[in-house]
């Protein structure tokens, strides 16, 4: 079961909504990212949250199945200069192995939150922390919840 937008080109499992920069900003200072941490944001978009991660000292990876948002990804990385601390792939963040992250972020929809949480428990090691913009994970209960600028933001830290 995948999410609707998923399947065929330009159909994904949740569309491309940008989390606004203030956002970005606040998720991380939440799961105190920094030097030490590898980030890997699962449906990356414009990179921004890569970016972000790795300005604060961190490797980061962004994954994402459209070639587009990719290319603007690896553009962004290069105009930063922060090309050396970053990766980006075009691929299905279902097939994204997890285990090297400290950090994983998400800005999903609830079915692909929910086909994720048993994985994100499973492969990433205790203590590393997941973040989400806007959907939750059923049944597992956030390190963290707050809502800035009427947007929700969760934290999970893997037991």
């Amino acid at each position: 079961i995948r999410g609707p937008w998923a399947g065929t080109p330009h159909h994904f499992d949740a569309p491309f909504w940008p989390t606004p920069e203030p956002l970005v900003e606040r998720m991380l200072d939440l799961a105190g990212v920094g030097p030490g941490d590898h980030l890997i944001d699962l449906g990356c978009g414009d990179g921004r949250v890569v970016i972000a991660a790795a300005r604060r000292g961190a490797t980061a990876l962004g994954v994402d199945i459209d070639s587009e948002r990719i290319a603007e990804a690896e553009a962004a990385a290069d105009k930063a200069g922060l090309e050396h601390l970053v990766g980006f792939r075009c691929e299905d963040l279902f097939a994204t192995r997890l285990d090297a992250a400290s950090v994983v972020t998400l800005y999903l929809l609830p079915l692909p939150n929910r086909l994720l949480a048993a994985r994100l428990r499973a492969e990433l090691a205790p203590g590393s922390r997941v973040l989400s913009h806007a959907f939750a994970m059923p049944d597992w209960a956030p390190r963290a919840h707050e809502t800035v600028d009427g947007r929700e933001l969760f934290l999970w830290v893997v037991d």
